[in-house]
């Protein structure tokens, strides 16, 4: 068996501690050489010799610096950093192809979607599905919602996250930075991915095919199975917690979520679809600012749509060039934090 040397960028996280979990349970497999949480050394650490494979799982656009430096290095990436792509898919699908070998996704659905896909030919598939467990707000009546606290916003109820994914799960953010993270692996348009409620979190994606057939995976609720899928880049035995359908279970559909319950999902996918990176870049980096305020109990959980699209409007303002590289990706996202920053917490606008 070949030993692949891994490197893993957010080494403290709930991904990074999961995936020592996986490496210790295939020391034959996988040898972690390198760890790094935050900092300047991410680059250092993600384009070292004794390095073939680098998982990025520091939150937020700190990742984005080495992921590119990786794939320029021809290292292999495992991605588990919405962010990255969600800000820099243009600068990364043309080092990358897309999903495949050298850009092994790391997030549940992506995972999902990529072993549906496997022996499927693109021009073969009608539309591919997301699915999303609508989190702990899922039936909170929706006057409450003003009034949530982020102890609530932190109990998910599939799964064990990281508190800024968490909240982004309870705001559905993070399935629209999934249906861009899926246009940017697969090559797909966005009116080709959707999005549907299925609160047990045990179909992760779905593929529909012209001919209606329709391929999905299905797993328990733990992240060890896809980021051992991608460590390992196969099927083999590991930790994670085994689907056994033998015993009663459910599984519901729910339809589409609600805009009205979930804005932020709205407002993710109508800066998508415009087609303009620098909405994106000041959104996700507005969405850091209001989770932040959020979990700091200075703002409401119904404030932070207004955030979201406050920063959109800011970095659309720039005078960015329409594909932003690396440098003017950062000047954005800057610049909005400033913005963000100079008004009262809360201010929508």
């Amino acid at each position: 068996m070949t030993l692949t040397r891994l490197a893993i960028l957010g080494s403290t996280g709930s991904i990074g501690r999961q995936a020592l979990e996986v490496a210790a349970a295939h020391p034959d497999r996988l040898r972690v050489t390198r760890t790094a949480h935050r900092g300047d050394d991410l680059v250092a650490v993600a384009t070292a010799d004794d390095v073939d494979l680098v998982l990025v799982a520091t939150p937020g656009i700190a990742g984005l610096d080495a992921t590119i430096a990786a794939l320029e290095a021809g290292k292999d990436v495992a991605l588990a950093n919405k962010e990255v792509l969600v800000v820099g898919g243009h600068l990364i699908r043309p080092l990358s192809g897309g999903a495949g070998k050298r850009l092994r996704p790391v997030d549940s659905e992506h995972s999902a979607l990529f072993q549906c896909l496997a022996g499927v030919r693109m021009e073969d598939v009608l539309r591919v599905t997301l699915t999303a467990s609508g989190g702990p707000f899922r039936e909170t009546r929706l006057d409450e919602l003003a009034s949530v606290t982020a102890e609530r916003a932190l109990r998910h109820p599939t799964w064990r996250m990281g508190p800024k994914v968490t909240v982004d799960s309870a705001t559905l953010v993070n399935k629209g930075y999934e249906v861009i993270e899926a246009h940017w692996l697969y090559g797909l348009p966005y009116e080709r991915i959707d999005v549907v409620l299925h609160p047990e979190s045990v179909v992760h994606a779905l593929v529909e095919l012209v001919d209606g057939s329709v391929i999905a995976q299905l797993a328990e609720p733990d992240m060890r199975l896809p980021i051992q899928y991608a460590l390992l880049w196969e099927h083999a035995r590991g930790p994670a917690r085994r689907l056994d359908l033998a015993h009663t279970r459910e599984l519901r559909f729910l339809g589409a979520p609600d805009p009205e319950r979930y804005p932020c999902l709205d407002i993710v996918l109508s800066a998508a679809r415009s087609g303009d990176p620098r909405a994106l870049i000041g959104l996700s980096a507005a969405d850091e600012v209001a989770v932040e305020r959020f979990l700091g109990a200075e703002i409401t959980f119904s404030e932070i749509p207004g955030i979201l699209r406050h920063g959109a409007e800011v970095a659309r303002s720039t005078a960015a060039q329409a594909a932003p590289g690396l440098e003017e990706i950062r000047l954005i996202d800057r610049g909005v934090r400033i913005a963000l920053a100079e008004a009262p917490a809360g201010t929508p606008a």
